[in-house]
């Protein structure tokens, strides 16, 4: 691997990608989150941090509410570096629960709401957590699970708080609950009302959140995200995607995620900016959030702009606002930008990263347009942000050259420095050889003559059909391309002849009437012989976990 600003490519040849207002290196302005909080509340306290249908919560109301429940969990025998977990869609208390527990020394463990009890089980039992605010309408799972672990401070809370309207599509059958061996929000934030809580000094290296990889190839690892991590990718954000404070920020992503934690949560809290929050997606109703809110930035999934393009009555000018669109989490199609531009005017720029990156790694330069490789029809996943340096290395390590295939080592100050309570899989892999941080990805991927970066696949997706090597994004990428599909996913089925075979799932576009045999022979015209998928499987909806990534390994299972 290469030190800090220079790679095996030489100067960073992707500098010259750069628009000429970006710097090549930046560094973090603040030591952490909690101290990058504080200077915008005392540059803007009366802005809107939050837009919650007809509700809004300003930057003084949520440092009032969060002093009050860091004093809260002080009060209950939180101490610094104990860890509390969210369990909660997109809800205005998500960001009084992260402010407070920083206010408290903690670490916020971020989990999805739609965890069962058995990966709630892993999740609480494997950070340790001693504190966890939940939904009440998520409290019957979290009730079967929390008396098995360590945690002892149960609070609960509404999505119905903190707005008025109560939209019968989300909110339909919702109603208030109090749940025995638990203690209600608002009730405890009216108790500890006007308290501040102790000062803590929180570091760069200190742990602001545990995000837990999906799982979509094992089981799920807390990547340790630092202060220093959040606050140097709100900054790329910013700066990247020239952000200020006159922008807002459409939530899309769900906020458990890394790119919810950073590309909506910290970004905002740094310009600071409303964060425009609609319980979670669904697109008629963050339809008539845009319409409302008239956010101007948003970054999800592309499963996220495909449902918006699809999304019953949507007019051009309803997105009219969002003139920056990002996309990160899952491999965009060409095909999908060039739809989604010819239908709302605004160019979709790839973001690329994992959990282990804090967000982004490599993105598009805003204004411009990432290449499609000629020979793959894979689209450019951008360029190393700021202070970044990548590698394409070999099976044996060794680099590889340009143009050539391998697995996307990346190093930066977005790089986690591990796993928590994990050394061995932090040494597999966050180590380089000469024990640095470097993070082997697990994607396969390399880099044009002219700095761009593609992404081939994960290594682990690979199919080998007969002695050839196929990559299922290629496939999708060309299934995309007709005019019926709506979403796509293949994987690698066992076949007598050829030992693994080429098997493809599609939802069609409303209204479209394609039969499997159609989908074959369009993919057959334009692929090479070993590459088109013999099977095609029509469904409702292809399975995804909630930030967007295609579950294959469910569709193998099937």
């Amino acid at each position: 691997m290469s030190t800090a600003g220079t790679g095996v490519y030489g100067e960073r040849p992707w500098l010259a990608r750069y628009r000429e207002d970006y710097p090549t290196d930046i560094t973090p302005e603040f030591g952490s989150m909690l101290a990058l909080f504080e200077a915008s509340l005392e540059r803007a306290p009366q802005t809107e941090i939050v837009q919650y249908f007809d509700g809004t919560l300003t930057l003084a109301r949520l440092d009032e509410l969060s002093d009050a429940f860091a004093v809260a969990l002080t009060d209950r025998g939180f101490a610094k570096g104990d860890r509390l977990a969210t369990y909660l869609q997109n809800i205005p208390q998500a960001l009084i629960a992260v402010i407070g527990t920083w206010k408290a020394g903690g670490i916020v463990v971020s989990i999805n709401p739609m965890s069962r009890e058995r990966e709630l089980t892993t999740l609480l039992t494997d950070c340790g957590a001693i504190a966890i605010l939940a939904q009440e309408d998520l409290w019957e799972i979290a009730s079967s699970v929390v008396p098995n672990t360590a945690v002892r401070i149960s609070l609960t809370t509404s999505p119905l708080e903190f707005q008025t309207r109560h939209d019968p599509r989300l909110f339909d059958g919702i109603e208030r609950v109090r749940h025995d061996g638990t203690e209600d929000l608002s009730e405890v934030l009216e108790a500890a009302k006007g308290r501040t809580p102790e000062p803590v000094e929180l570091g760069p290296d200190d742990v602001a959140f545990l995000g837990y990889t999906s799982g979509t190839t094992g089981p799920p690892k807390g990547a340790m995200n630092t202060h220093r991590n959040v606050v140097f990718n709100a900054q790329t954000y910013r700066d990247w995607i020239q952000l200020g404070p006159n922008d807002s920020i459409l939530g899309v992503a769900p906020l458990f995620h890394i790119t919810g934690v950073v590309g909506h949560m910290a970004i905002a809290l740094l310009l600071p900016a409303p964060l425009v929050l609609a319980y979670r997606f669904d697109p008629a109703v963050m339809l008539d959030a845009i319409r409302e809110h008239r956010p101007t930035f948003s970054i999800g999934s592309i499963t996220v702009f495909i449902a918006l393009m699809n999304a019953d009555g949507v007019q051009r000018e309803d997105l009219s606002s969002l003139v920056k669109v990002y996309s990160g989490g899952a491999p965009i199609p060409p095909s999908t930008v060039t739809a989604f531009s010819d239908q709302f005017g605004h160019y979709i720029h790839n973001f690329y990263g994992l959990t282990e990156t804090n967000s982004p790694s490599h993105g598009v330069p805003l204004g411009g347009d990432a290449p499609v490789d000629e020979t793959s029809g894979a689209l450019s996943v951008g360029v190393p942000i700021f202070s970044t340096t990548v590698a394409i290395v070999r099976d044996d390590g060794t680099p590889a050259d340009v143009g050539e295939v391998g697995e996307i080592v990346t190093r930066g100050p977005q790089v986690v420095p591990g796993y928590w309570n994990k050394p061995d899989e932090t040494e597999n892999a966050l180590r380089a050889p000469d024990g640095s941080v470097a993070l082997y990805t697990g994607d396969v991927g390399y880099m044009d003559d002219s700095g761009w970066f593609y992404v081939v696949d994960r290594k682990k997706d690979q199919i080998n059909a007969g002695g050839y090597k196929v990559w299922p994004r290629e496939v999708e990428d060309v299934l995309y391309e007709h005019a019926g599909v709506r979403e796509a996913a293949v994987v690698g089925v066992p076949d007598e002849y050829r030992g693994e075979t080429v098997k493809a799932f599609v939802s069609l576009r409303p209204g479209q009437d394609v039969t499997p045999g159609e989908l074959i022979a369009f993919c057959k015209e334009r692929m090479s012989a070993y590459k088109y998928p013999r099977q095609v499987e029509l469904l409702d909806e292809i399975p995804k976990t909630v930030t967007g990534k295609l579950l294959r390994r469910e569709l193998r299972g099937r």
